[in-house]
């Protein structure tokens, strides 16, 4: 078996030794190499040609943000973040992510143990060994954002839609929810981020669309016009009170290895909005909302997945679409319109 190089960027030693021994113990997985910062790592990338680097942002010398944008323009290679946790940190992430990163990720906090990132960064060095990166970025995005719809609703229904996202979901989420027109019914999205970079995912979007989005705060109602998106590290639940849809964001366990998780939003979206309900799963690793997609269809939901050749990582479509989850598979370009039509557009 063909071992995933990986090469770890980082200022600190301690998290170069951590990392370095809790990584190698995965026998997909081959270390080989480690830098301190952009400079020793740019000889080391040239030299050793790694499938996948972990990137620290903030070191001497050079910073990660700078390096990456450099890297993007002459090695396109897949890049996956490991961030402090802070305010800052989410405005960094974000930017990250839009200098051609794969993926971000926290270092360990108060909420996320070493054991925990460890386990959870192999998953996605796994899943990212293989994302095609050139220098405009993700292919599926690129393609799609080309050919943007402009779409409009007729009238406003009583719908909610419900979205689940993880590994490629934050460029992906960008493009859908940019093309949405200001009477979309209510939309919630559990996009795996951590706690603090959801905030400034969600600002970043409003930013960018015609209809509101903002991150998720007990209570808030879902109503149409409005994209809420799940705090890190908390579950986000759909309830109803009279003929009005309403959010919960609590604590609890991981489901499926995630906080919030897609499985816990949709399973509330089944039991509480049934056939009013529209279930859309995006690109992501793992399995995180098949079975709850699956509870959806069953009380009468209309569900969306998307399709293998638009996801940067075909891994929580692919399981639900086995399930029998997913009634329409659709390329990320024509995902909008799928919705406003189901919507009643």
């Amino acid at each position: 078996m063909k071992k995933i190089k990986v090469l770890i960027i980082d200022d600190s030693a301690i998290v170069r030794k951590i990392l370095t021994h809790d990584l190698a113990r995965d026998p997909a997985i081959e270390i080989v190499g480690t830098a301190p910062d952009p400079y020793v790592a740019r000889d080391m990338i040239v030299e050793l040609k790694p499938d996948v680097l972990t990137l620290d942002v903030e070191m001497p010398r050079m910073d990660g943000i700078t390096f990456l944008k450099k890297l993007m323009k002459y090695y396109p290679i897949p890049v996956i973040v490991v961030s402090s946790l802070t305010p800052r940190g989410g405005e960094v992430a974000l930017e990250a992510l839009e200098s051609g990163a794969v993926e971000v990720m926290c270092k360990p906090g108060s909420a996320y143990s070493v054991e925990d990132m460890s386990l959870d960064l192999i998953e996605k060095i796994k899943a990212v060994s293989s994302v095609v990166v050139n220098k405009k970025g993700f292919n599926h995005v690129a393609a799609a954002t080309k050919n943007k719809p402009r779409l409009s609703m007729t009238r406003t229904t009583n719908k909610i839609i419900t979205v689940g996202a993880s590994t490629g979901g934050t460029q992906a989420l960008q493009y859908l929810l940019t093309t949405m027109p200001r009477n979309i019914p209510g939309i919630v999205i559990v996009q795996h981020m951590p706690e603090k970079f959801t905030e400034s995912f969600a600002n970043r979007l409003n930013e960018l669309c015609e209809i509101n989005v903002k991150e998720a705060r007990d209570g808030d109602r879902v109503i149409s016009g409005l994209a809420l998106i799940a705090p890190g590290n908390k579950h986000v639940i759909i309830k109803r009170s009279g003929a009005q849809y309403y959010v919960q964001v609590k604590d609890g366990p991981l489901v499926c290895r995630h906080r919030p998780s897609v499985e816990v939003l949709f399973k509330s979206a089944a039991q509480f909005a049934g056939k009013n309900a529209i279930g859309l799963i995006m690109t992501g690793m793992g399995k995180d909302g098949a079975s709850g997609l699956l509870e959806m269809k069953r009380s009468g939901a209309k569900t969306i997945g998307q399709d293998e050749k638009s996801c940067v990582v075909f891994g929580m479509p692919k399981e639900a679409i086995a399930m029998g989850a997913v009634d329409y598979v659709v390329s990320l370009e024509k995902i909008p319109l799928k919705l406003v039509e189901l919507a009643g557009g």
